[in-house]
């Protein structure tokens, strides 16, 4: 990916096995963000293939990416804060099974309500359906923000940064969410907090100016030379 004369990844080679937990790692401006948004359609590539489930998907829209069966949490937390907890997540079950209408009331789609229910208790937010997701806490909106990403049935979760901002418990709950939930997903993380990494992921990838410096294993991470000196140790 090149904007201009800056190339922001570099033949970055990728592969994710199914039902696994891949953390992409790297110091500021390494290209985890710019590799996210290429995977879920923010940014066309310059160059290369995109390959999901046997399908080509370099270029397409976040759209046509989302019905693919790829979803994303952003840094940024990114929720409707003036709708309640189950209509933000009833509206995202909405856009896999029912074409948008804004004069069609909710309740028309019980089967989408039932569906959003369960995404709210996988979360851990049930009680709260009916309470303004602005009214939540930070990390409470963070997992509404899963539990959006969630209720479009995705086969690859991509969170970025799913811990920013959080307390050290709030982190914690977050890590046993997202190991709950991975049962039956592949995740794709981008992450900065390494207890965080170290503790959920089954593999790392490491980035250093938009290549792949380093992948394997939590524990060969943190013993490889080159990790340490780009990014571990500063």
């Amino acid at each position: 990916m090149r904007f201009g004369g800056l190339t922001a990844l570099n033949k970055v080679t990728f592969s994710l096995p199914a039902g696994e937990i891949r953390a992409i790692i790297g110091p500021n401006g390494a290209g985890k963000s710019t590799f996210f948004n290429c995977v879920t359609g923010v940014l066309p590539p310059t160059g290369g293939r995109i390959v999901f489930s046997g399908e080509e998907i370099t270029g397409l829209p976040p759209h046509r990416i989302s019905k693919k069966a790829i979803a994303r949490s952003y840094q940024i937390t990114n929720i409707l804060p003036g709708a309640t907890v189950l209509e933000n997540v009833r509206i995202a079950a909405q856009s896999r099974h029912h074409s948008w209408s804004l004069f069609r009331h909710h309740r028309a789609f019980g089967d989408l309500i039932d569906r959003a229910r369960a995404v709210i208790q996988a979360v851990g937010l049930a009680g709260k359906e009916d309470e303004l997701a602005a009214n939540l806490s930070h990390g409470e909106q963070r997992h509404l923000e899963i539990g959006i990403a969630l209720a479009t049935e995705p086969k690859l979760l991509c969170l970025d940064e799913p811990t920013a901002g959080m307390s050290p418990a709030e982190t914690q709950e977050t890590m046993t969410l997202v190991r709950r939930i991975a049962k039956d997903l592949t995740i794709l993380i981008v992450e900065h907090d390494m207890q965080v990494v170290m503790g959920l992921a089954q593999r790392i990838t490491v980035l250093h100016y938009g290549e792949i410096i380093a992948e394997g294993p939590p524990a060969e991470i943190q013993r490889n030379p080159k990790v340490l000196e780009v990014y571990l140790k500063t």
